[in-house]
């Protein structure tokens, strides 16, 4: 984008401002960059340094979440300043983090490989495709008169249990001037149905996740009728919320229910008195936290089990950290941009499409209450190995969003 830094303001569109070559550039190095959540610094360091070199004056915002995790970090924020404090804000909300590595990988799973249009490595598509793409939007907007605001926030930590990252930008009050928010997570690969690019990710539902202890009464293994078995109610528990019914909406689809994990058992020869169980639930809008713990009990309590109960849901930084559902309007002015430019710089009127689960769009979408579109570049294999995303794209989501956001801002 260089060759264009003497040109004047707002001649050159900004779609033309972004260059191909520097951005698969940049995804190369950051994909080579090993960053599991919690384990971003050197991620962040490379991030702040790409920007800083640019002149786009990036600043570390702390993120710290003693209580639960221990967990200290830091992500990476940039603003460039509109010209009208009356004029909307938009925030671009991309992770830095991936999921731990896995098994499986016929090669180096931090190699950037490009081969046949694809880039591959732990993380190019989930989501260092659609962070580059961001990065090299933002820089593409830096130069131009807009009326508006661009928030650029690289954070850590989506991939781990709480979306901290993007939580601390709540708790900070750097959403509060937000009307409109971008995250570039690869939209094709995460929606419901299938989609191809361009693609426009309009909500997603929410989880919980439930804590269940259930206590029963000790006896001899040899005696079983003498007590009550925790880990036979359990599993009973289990089968019930696998069969449970949830809430259906229009655009969400159905909420759901996954028991994860069943723990009793540690004498070898005596009946379990006690045994824990979790259980995930997606929710839909309704389903709200007193909502669902309120059919859990009812749940329980047809089952007429021996054994008490207790259930909660999962601690959580704050009550307001919890993942809930949002849809945004599709008559929404920045949905409206986004489909806009994505016609008219690929030809093709943009797929609409939700998420099944959940991410730091939720914290933007539901708790910030923010108009958030998803839209990012493509892949396959995402958390798993082979993991790639197409490098075409990266650009082209890129244009997309530097136009529509320089549309929408002007």
């Amino acid at each position: 984008m260089s060759e264009h830094r003497d040109e004047p303001a707002n001649a050159i569109a900004p779609h033309e401002r972004i260059d191909a070559a520097e951005a698969i550039s940049l995804l190369q190095e950051l994909v080579r960059i090993r960053s599991p959540f919690f384990e971003e610094d050197e991620m962040a360091n490379a991030v702040y340094d790409w920007l800083d070199e640019r002149g786009l004056e990036p600043e570390y915002h702390a993120v710290s979440e003693p209580e639960i995790t221990g967990f200290e970090g830091r992500n990476v924020v940039a603003r460039i300043e509109g010209t009208d404090p009356d004029a909307p804000t938009l925030m671009l909300n991309g992770h830095m983090d991936t999921v731990q590595l896995v098994d499986g990988w016929d090669e180096d799973p931090l190699s950037g490989r490009i081969e046949d249009g694809k880039c591959y490595g732990q993380g190019a598509c989930d989501m260092k495709g659609g962070l580059v793409s961001l990065l090299v939007a933002f820089e593409a907007l830096a130069d131009l008169q807009l009326r508006g605001d661009v928030v650029l926030t690289a954070v850590v930590g989506e991939e781990g249990p709480y979306g901290l990252g993007t939580y601390q930008l709540l708790c900070d009050g750097l959403t509060d001037d937000v009307d409109g928010a971008i995250v570039a997570e690869p939209g094709p690969t995460i929606a419901q149905q299938e989609l191809e690019n361009p693609a426009l990710i309009l909500g997603s539902r929410g989880g919980v996740r439930y804590e269940i202890t259930v206590i029963g009464d000790a006896a001899h293994a040899a005696h079983p009728e003498r007590g009550t078995n925790a880990v036979v109610d359990a599993a009973r528990i289990a089968t019930a919320f696998d069969e449970m019914q949830c809430a259906t909406h229009p655009v969400l689809g159905s909420g759901s229910v996954c028991p994860l994990e069943i723990r009793g058992g540690d004498d070898p020869l005596s009946v379990p008195d006690r045994c824990s169980l979790a259980v995930n639930r997606h929710v839909v809008p309704g389903e709200t936290e007193a909502v669902v713990l309120e059919q859990a009990s009812a749940l329980v309590s047809e089952l007429d089990l021996d054994s008490s109960v207790e259930i909660e849901l999962r601690d959580v930084p704050s009550e307001d950290a919890r993942f809930g559902p949002y849809v945004t309007n599709e008559e929404h002015g920045l949905v409206r941009a986004l489909a806009d430019s994505s016609e008219r710089l690929t030809g093709a009127e943009p797929a609409v499409g939700y998420f099944s689960s959940i991410g730091d769009f939720n914290h933007l979408g539901h708790t910030a209450k923010i108009p958030t579109i998803m839209i990012g570049p493509d892949g396959d294999n995402v958390h798993r190995s082979g993991e790639y995303v197409y490098t075409d794209e990266v650009g082209a989501v890129a244009r997309i969003v530097a136009d529509a956001a320089a549309a929408w801002l002007k």
